[in-house]
């Protein structure tokens, strides 16, 4: 049998096609399709009677086509495609036109030719439906069963229908597995055809939970489990709440009737229900207020009553773990709950709070059992899915922990009771290493370091319960801190006693003791320092454990872990330790670094607290003595080391040179680190982890105060890198790009004026090369970055530079490089412009004085089109710098310029041309104040409302706006409301238009607060820093920013002064622009002027 198929990439088509593949009774298979594609290469395909014939236009079927075709005994039609993805014109098009041709096509192939049409639920063939699927398909059903009339040969099927009310009958099927492979078929059919084409699913759906069979039940849920995640609309959402969740509830307390799985689907459901109520909010206010005060408490209940039993009946003596899947989704409840409506929670916290330390107290021992002490395996569940205690633990953690960050019922953690003091012994309980992790990060380095890396750490109950101890002392740090001690002398007690006794995992506790504070180092040292500040004593005794129990952990080389956390844990806290006991655990990380027996465990733990060690480490001549040796040891690490191992060095490798400046390091070692470090990069020269770390490693060998150092780096690293930037295909222009970064990091870390000589002659050639085949973002930005850096360092090797073929200068290069980006429409490349203008106008005026004109014109016209506010303050700022060192000059060539009708000068620095007092200016008119239309007073403007009442602007003088600017920046003054004459705020009350007013917030008005205050405290605090400290604030602003008189400038001073002395003066008629402006704009003005008058 010969059969034709269309649309075989789709979800009924591609089915079909492994059908036919896979049906000996199918001897050709002819595919139609717009494109080549690869066929399903699955076992029992035969994939040899297949041939896939392009075929782009489907309104036409010329006779060759028709040739190849002809024979064919029938076509299945599963071409097609949503109306959301198209215009009406194609939709009707694809759907109507295209089956219609080649039907009427296909009629003449055989004697009988059967073509099967997959249509779709609720085609409505007498086309009075509005919706357009239900009429286009209609239309097509029927006008298809017509041809035969006309085409005799043709017989016309549908099929569509059928097969969805097949796999929907499925759902019901006694064998398990089938209803499974049914409700994942109807989950896939469900994300394409509905609502559109499908648009009864969803009320069959509940009609079959409520029928109360089981196994209608069971398959009905598995559908629902994804259907309400995914493929529920905002209007769709409240309707059904209110038919499914009645119905779900029921299923959910009738464990003598459904499985705990089905049980457990409920409660997932209900869990994605409660984020589609809280994502509708804003849309229906009421609505879900009254659904939440309906809905939520019963199922509270519920859950109450379901956390209330003891977990161990789910574990103990059964063969599989399904009790433990309702106990995870309704932990998981609790989160999203507790996140979206906490108040609705509030009266429950203690209850549940209490619920889930007895489960983390319950399940312990069965953790231990098949985790811990044994390579038992645990129970699968009924469904092969994987149920497994870490399922439940994390959930449990993280809706504590959520709970803790909101500081919420913080009376159920006071000192009062035993509960924190329970909890902190439990998490550090399942902190414990298992059999897997040994197994896992023995052998595998990267997993072991991922596993420490804040940033890459995989989720596991070792994290969540990590982030659950940060949320504890984050919220009651002392009390914490107190609980840490005590739980970590009884660790210690207890496994002492378990390795007198022969355990042979007596220091998986001690391990996980010493990995739980280690962890919140941070927030420990500072509640120790607050401790003893406030004349109170030391909540933990961090250096009791650092000189009696972590020295005799070092030496337990039987126990890599347990030594390897001894090493990290004491780096940790390296600001405790004296620089006598630090350096003899840098000494023995060290010879750890250097013994050839020792395993990747303790290796690695070693290189990471040498890091820490030396990162947090004040004094740099105390350990300049172990650096070079510690470099030379970690230098062949990476040429053997890959990804989070490799991170891991080259994050040491950085922090070792910057050690005193580098004053340590020697020619031979700097020439060896270079070379392992360009290698490095080639190899991972598109991962920016890798290249920020290579960047800083660099910068800091091309800083170094040794003598010839940087000479040494420069002859190394520079030729390979300009090689790298010329070579690279242009489709791998990330290489480009991370070169001439790299160059930076050589021109920053040189002194300036001293980047040696034939630098730049080394550089040029490739950088003016790279920069004019350019069009990537990253190439063009770095490319500008380093040229502002080569003439901010050494402005004179870019103006003696010439390229030898073409005779043009450095100079012409950069102002090529300048006119290239203020044409392109690209702005990305463009935003760090500015400061290479800014720094040319600074060290090469003279050079470019000759075509300021022409720069200032094109930068001009450029502002006018500029779209993005950073690309415009980049252009805005040269001008600045401009006007401040010569304003007459400029105003005089800015003066008679027009940008597309507009005079040049107006966008310039309001003050300056305000006291210019230029005649060209006095009879400007421009832009004024917003008026305010009765409709609009005190209402929030938002888009929709503009759109019918658009703004509509006062016209006024160009000196009258521009003193309004100038007062603008006074009343503002750093404030984050407006200041009036009298120094109050001003906050009118305003209507908002959002239908949110009724909206109750969830929490009190005060929630975050305490955070906000506590943030405030510790800047205004005795480690915290002023509000004006500018240093603080921009660390990264450039040598000659930081020297520019503008940068140290008092700006609300000089704004005060410049309306006194215009006062004093009048100004560009100053006393009568005054008079035009509004009364509070007056008062403020008069405040100004007459203070300290």
């Amino acid at each position: 049998m010969h059969i034709i198929l269309t649309g075989a990439t789709g979800l009924v088509g591609s089915q079909a096609l492994r059908t036919c593949l896979s049906n000996p009774s199918v001897t050709k298979l002819s595919i139609l399709s717009r494109r080549e594609f690869a066929l399903p290469t699955e076992e029992g395909l035969d994939t040899e009677k297949a041939v896939i014939i392009v075929h782009k236009d489907y309104d036409t079927y010329p006779p060759a086509l028709l040739e190849q075709l002809q024979g064919a005994h029938g076509c299945i039609w599963a071409q097609g495609i949503s109306q959301t993805k198209v215009s009406r014109a194609d939709y009707l098009r694809i759907t109507y036109d295209f089956p219609m041709a080649a039907a009427k096509a296909f009629g003449g192939l055989a004697e009988k030719f059967n073509f099967v049409y997959v249509s779709g639920e609720g085609a409505d063939p007498e086309e009075k439906s509005s919706i357009l699927f239900a009429k286009t398909k209609g239309k097509t059903e029927k006008d298809l069963r017509a041809l035969p009339s006309e085409y005799p040969a043709l017989r016309i099927f549908n099929t569509k229908s059928q097969i969805r009310a097949a796999v929907f009958q499925g759902l019901s099927d006694p064998d398990r597995k089938i209803r499974t492979l049914c409700a994942h078929t109807l989950s896939a059919v469900a994300s394409s055809d509905w609502p559109d084409e499908y648009p009864d699913l969803l009320s069959s759906l509940i009609g079959l939970i409520s029928s109360g069979s089981p196994s209608s039940v069971h398959g009905a849920m598995q559908v629902f489990t994804e259907f309400i995640k995914s493929d529920l609309t905002e209007d769709q959402i409240l309707p059904v709440l209110r038919d499914l969740l009645p119905v779900l509830l029921n299923i959910l307390g009738a464990p003598e009737v459904h499985t705990a799985l089905t049980r457990a689907r409920t409660v997932s459901v209900f869990n994605q229900c409660v984020t589609s109520l809280y994502m509708v909010k804003g849309q229906h206010p009421q609505a879900v207020k009254e659904a939440i005060a309906t809905i939520l408490p019963i199922w509270l209940e519920a859950f109450k009553v379901l956390l209330s039993t003891d977990p161990q009946q789910d574990i103990v003596n059964r063969p599989n773990w399904d009790g433990l899947a309702v106990r995870i989704q309704v932990f998981k409840a609790l989160d999203t709950i507790n996140t979206s409506f906490p108040r609705a929670l509030t009266p429950y916290l203690s209850v549940f709070l209490t619920a889930a330390l007895n489960h983390l107290t319950a399940l312990f021992p069965t953790f231990s059992q098949y985790y811990l002490a044994s390579n038992e395996s645990a129970p699968t569940s009924s469904e092969n899915e994987s149920i497994e205690l870490p399922q439940l633990i994390c959930p449990i953690f993280d809706f504590m922990g959520a709970v803790t960050r909101g500081g919420r019922y913080k009376s159920w953690f006071e000192e009062g009771n035993s509960n924190l003091s329970g909890l902190i012994a439990a998490i550090f309980n399942f902190l414990q290493m298992t059999h897997e992790d040994e197994e896992t990060w023995a052998t595998n380095p990267n997993a072991f370091v991922a596993q420490e890396d804040d940033e890459t750490q995989q989720y596991s109950v070792r994290v969540a319960g990590f982030d659950l101890l940060a949320s504890l002392i984050d919220q009651t740090r002392t009390h914490t801190a107190n609980v840490f001690q005590t739980t970590i002398q009884d660790i210690i007690g207890a496994s002492q006693q378990a390795r007198e006794a022969g355990s042979s995992a007596w220091w998986k506790p001690l391990e996980a003791g010493l990995a739980a504070i280690g962890s919140q180092a941070e927030a420990v040292e500072e509640c120790v320092e607050d401790e003893q500040d406030a004349g109170r004593p030391k909540p933990i005794d961090i250096e009791l454990l650092l000189s009696n129990v972590v020295p005799s952990v070092l030496a337990l080389t039987e126990f890599p872990f347990l030594q390897g956390r001894g090493f990290v844990f004491a780096s940790q806290y390296a600001k405790l330790l004296p620089v006598q006991l630090a350096g003899q655990y840098i000494e023995a990380a060290i010879q750890v670094i250097e013994a050839s027996e020792a395993g990747v465990p303790v290796k690695i733990s070693a290189v990471r607290a040498v890091h820490n060690f030396f990162q947090s480490a004040n004094e740099g001549p105390t350990l300049s003595p172990f650096a070079p040796r510690i470099a030379k040891d970690l230098g062949p690490f990476l040429l053997v080391t890959s990804d989070d191992t490799l991170s891991l060095v080259l994050e040491t490798l950085s922090v070792i040179i910057a050690v005193d400046k580098g004053r340590w390091i020697t020619s031979e070692l700097a020439s060896s680190l270079v070379t392992a470090i360009l290698e490095v990069w080639t190899s991972n020269n598109k991962d920016p982890i890798f290249l920020s770390n290579v960047d800083n490693i660099l910068t800091s060998l091309a800083s170094s105060e040794a003598e010839g150092i940087y000479q040494t780096v420069v002859k190394q690293a520079l030729p390979s890198l300009c090689r790298a930037m010329t070579e690279a295909p242009l489709n791998e222009s990330y290489i480009t790009a991370s070169a001439i970064q790299l160059v930076s990091s050589l021109v920053a870390g040189a002194q300036e004026g001293a980047l040696g000589d034939g630098f730049f002659a080394v550089l040029a050639p490739s950088l003016f090369k790279s920069l004019g085949e350019a069009e990537d973002r990253d190439v063009i930005q770095n490319g500008i970055s380093c040229l502002t850096l080569v003439i901010r360092k050494d402005c004179p090797q870019l103006l003696a530079w010439s390229d030898a073929s073409t005779g043009k200068s450095g100079i012409d290069g950069v102002l090529a490089l300048i006119a290239k980006l203020l044409e392109s429409q690209d702005e990305s490349g463009g935003l760090v412009i500015g400061d290479l203008i800014i720094h040319l106008l600074r060290r090469a005026g003279e050079s470019v004085l000759p075509v300021l004109p022409q720069l200032l014109q094109a930068m001009i016209a450029r502002m006018r089109t500029a779209k993005t506010a950073t690309f415009t303050q980049s252009l805005v700022v040269p001008f600045a710098f401009l006007i401040n060192n010569q304003r007459d000059t400029v105003l005089d060539l800015l003066d008679g310029m027009n940008v597309d009708g507009r005079p040049a000068l107006d966008i310039l620095d309001p003050d300056v041309l305000f006291v210019s007092e230029r005649p060209s200016l006095q009879a400007l008119v421009v832009k004024g104040d917003i008026i305010v239309k009765p409709e609009t007073q005190n209402v929030i403007m938002t888009r929709s409302r503009t759109k019918t009442t658009p703004h509509q602007f006062s016209s006024i003088s160009f000196p009258l706006k521009a003193l309004k600017l100038i007062l603008h920046d006074v009343q503002a003054g750093g404030e984050s409301a407006t200041v009036t004459a009298q120094g109050e705020t001003f906050a009118p009350d305003v209507d908002s238009d959002d239908g949110d007013e009724d909206w109750a917030d969830e929490d009190n008005v005060t929630k975050g607060k305490d955070d906000e205050f506590a943030y405030l405290s510790d800047l205004i605090g005795p480690r915290g820093m002023a509000f004006d400290n500018d240093d603080a604030l921009d660390e990264d602003d450039d040598e000659d920013l930081q020297k520019d008189p503008i940068s140290t400038m008092d700006l609300q001073a000089h704004l005060h002064g410049f309306f006194r002395e215009c006062a004093a003066r009048n100004t560009s008629g100053f006393s009568g622009l005054v008079d035009q402006m509004s009364a509070e704009e007056t008062l403020v003005i008069q405040r100004v002027v007459n203070v300290n008058a």
